[in-house]
């Protein structure tokens, strides 16, 4: 069985396809900038990549341009698009109304765009992929997985807002936590390579790229997580801001006489490490410029940063009761050495001890903590298409 996972955002398409007998990957790629002059799909196979520059409109424009690239007479990687036996969605917002993966059918998308006031950059976005697959391959089997659902798990003390009780019951406004399947993949992943049932382990896995997310894992359900309402909760990001004092939102509204839809812009788009320093917003920037002395901005930002994590992974000892391991995910998790060593130095008076030979690495999975510490630390590379692509397989055999 071969799928193809979709996961769409405003202006991107990123797509896997997976053979599923072997679980390879036969290709991957990402279209960015739909609905500029300058679009462009950048696709691999093999290790090899190809650029394409094409000017399209709309999703349904790209994805018909990226299913022209999976059967390419040059490197093309399926003979014939029959060669797809069903298409699996990332889907960001499920509310409290999805709980698990789903197969994709008219009643879900309405659900699901029910659900698009609480992630309205994410959910309309996807609602265009469904709808540019069903016009590219009319009859094959969808099915969608939610970066919610993984958490719906979580008690509800430890998902509720101290506010009027009448808000979430008129609105739903709760936290909802998201990269769950990311999570999902990467402690079920720890499990096996300590050697334990997941259900006998507490875990806290760090999500930590661009957006970035802690959480707590008690025998593979998710009981915390640090991302709320929408994406913007939890740690300070690279453009997002992480959590602040409510009162620091209201009083930029009254002195800079912002509308709710501009304060929301800047606390996701010009805000965190980017805000705070005033470089460019890339990580790798930031992290460079705060060794150098005459850029203190960047310092204090990395400190911030570094810190505030670490007081996650404490925060969360407490909901788990114990750690048995942290683990390590994400771009900037999975790459940045000396990120992961602040982290877990902030940790040491927990017993959480890196070994710091076996901490240099990237994009490796292995185990990083040395074998005094008392809490175990790994880095595992994320793999949320994969975890798509199973759903989706379960799924569609069920059928």
């Amino acid at each position: 069985m071969k799928i193809l996972v979709i996961n769409c955002g405003s202006s991107s398409l990123k797509y896997q396809l997976i053979d599923m007998e072997g679980e390879k990957l036969l290709a991957k790629g990402n279209f960015e900038r739909i609905g500029e002059k300058e679009a462009f799909v950048t696709h691999k196979v093999n290790g090899e990549k190809y650029v394409i520059n094409a000017p399209v409109m709309d999703h349904e424009e790209a994805l018909k341009i990226v299913l022209e690239q999976l059967v390419h007479k040059d490197y093309g990687v399926i003979k014939d698009l029959s060669e797809i036996s069903a298409v699996g969605h990332r889907l960001v917002h499920g509310g409290e109304i999805f709980d698990k993966s789903v197969i994709i059918d008219e009643e879900v998308i309405e659900k699901y765009a029910s659900c698009s006031s609480l992630a309205p950059l994410h959910n309309p976005a996807t609602i265009l992929g469904i709808r540019a697959c069903q016009k590219a391959m009319p009859g094959v089997p969808m099915a969608g997985a939610f970066d919610t659902a993984f958490h719906q798990t979580m008690p509800k003390e430890n998902y509720m807002y101290p506010i009027p009780y009448e808000y979430y019951e008129k609105y739903g406004i709760r936290k909802y936590g998201f990269h769950g399947t990311s999570h999902q993949y990467v402690s079920k992943r720890a499990a096996e390579l300590i050697g334990k049932p997941i259900q006998d382990l507490k875990i806290v896995t760090c999500h930590i790229g661009q957006g970035a997310s802690i959480c707590a894992i008690d025998g593979g359900k998710s009981i915390d997580t640090s991302m709320g309402l929408s994406p913007l909760g939890g740690i300070a990001m690279v453009t997002r801001s992480g959590d602040l004092d409510p009162s620091v939102v209201t009083e930029l509204m009254e002195r800079e006489n912002l509308t709710a839809k501009e304060v929301n812009t800047l606390l996701n788009k010009k805000s965190g490490l980017f805000g705070m320093t005033g470089l460019n917003p890339d990580f790798r920037e930031i992290e460079l410029a705060s060794y150098e002395d005459d850029k203190p901005k960047a310092k204090v930002a990395i400190e911030l940063f570094t810190k505030t994590i670490a007081q996650f992974v404490a925060k969360y000892a407490v909901s788990l009761k114990g750690i048995d391991a942290v683990v390590f995910t994400g771009g900037i998790g999975e790459n940045q050495i000396n990120i992961r060593k602040k982290i877990a130095e902030n940790l040491e008076w927990m017993g959480l001890k890196l070994d710091l030979e076996k901490n240099n690495v990237r994009s490796e999975e292995t185990k990083i903590s040395s074998e005094d510490s008392k809490i175990l630390a790994y880095v595992v590379p994320t793999d949320e298409e994969m975890v798509i692509a199973r759903d989706t397989k379960s799924l569609v055999e069920a059928l």
